[in-house]
């Protein structure tokens, strides 16, 4: 059965494949939006909607493999859209995320270490998951101290020492 998106997937119902996608991927590639929720911690459920793989030739060595099998995993993640983030985790997954996040709000995370879809697939999701995971801890508040007597008076002591030892470097004057 053919969709306006794609067809469906024979072997999996739960799963649709589509071979349209942008000219700067080099080639087809196929779309699985995957049914399977991502579980992060006991608040946080990614829900199969927020999430797209897209399945691309990997580069690098592999023999007659790699120019036959799309083994590179690209892991779409609309983070700002998600309903399941709260505000203060995407705020820091943003940030976190760095080059990895788009325009659009969404995180791209590329998996092409092994060989195998598969195996690719798995760590592209526990990367997202780590990286939701660091997101998701409050930093500490850091509380002012003052620093101690005996440390600014070191600290006197040293630059004094120091100002000595650079104002011997000078031309030697001569005393006559």
């Amino acid at each position: 059965m053919t969709t306006k998106l794609g067809r469906r997937c024979p072997k999996r119902p739960g799963l649709r494949t589509t071979f349209e996608g942008p000219s700067y991927l080099g080639g087809p590639f196929s779309l699985w939006h995957s049914t399977h929720m991502l579980q992060i911690n006991d608040e946080i459920v990614i829900h199969d909607w927020e999430l797209t793989e897209s399945f691309t030739r990997s580069q690098g060595p592999g023999g007659q493999n790699v120019n036959k099998v799309s083994t590179a995993v690209e892991l779409r993640f609309e983070a700002a859209r998600s309903p399941s983030l709260p505000t203060h985790v995407k705020v820091r997954l943003k940030k976190l995320a760095g080059r990895k996040w788009t325009l659009e709000g969404a995180l791209i995370v590329r998996v092409e270490d092994t060989r195998s879809q598969a195996r690719n697939r798995e760590i592209a999701r526990d990367r997202l998951k780590e990286l939701i995971l660091q997101a998701a801890i409050r930093p500490k508040r850091r509380i002012a101290t003052r620093p101690t007597l005996g440390s600014q008076k070191r600290r006197l002591a040293s630059k004094v020492q120091r100002g000595t030892v650079k104002s011997l470097r000078g031309k030697v004057k001569d005393d006559e």
